[in-house]
């Protein structure tokens, strides 16, 4: 089993510093709650051309900037579609491709960073 880690209590911190959530999978992060408008607000150039998630460049979303693991960004962050606004440090799926890049899990899920 996974090793697991407390996360920071910044938790912008960890999403800065981790950014695996946005280099997991190509058909990820996949628009499922947006309505027309929110994605409207989303560039051309970084929605992929199905339409249904965001563009990717190799292993990661076109808007992602930054080292996976060392140092990222969302140059969207703003606008991001909600799936990226519900993704939370430790959930599910941050710890699944936290894995994937051989990082420590977080061991527990923490409230969405902008929440409240």
């Amino acid at each position: 089993m996974a090793e697991t880690s407390a996360a920071p209590a910044d938790l912008s911190a960890v999403c800065r510093a981790c950014g695996a959530c946005c280099a997991y999978a190509p058909d990820w992060p996949r628009f499922t709650l947006e309505d027309d408008a929110t994605i409207a607000r989303i560039p051309d150039a970084l929605v992929a051309p199905s339409g249904a998630h965001m563009a990717w460049t190799g292993t990661r979303c076109v808007a992602l900037a930054g080292t996976v693991g060392a140092a990222t960004s969302c140059t969207i962050h703003a606008i991001r579609p909600d799936v990226c606004r519900a993704c939370a440090p430790g959930d599910v799926e941050c710890n699944m491709a936290r894995a994937w890049y051989g990082m420590t899990a977080l061991s527990v899920a923490l409230p969405r960073v902008g929440a409240g």
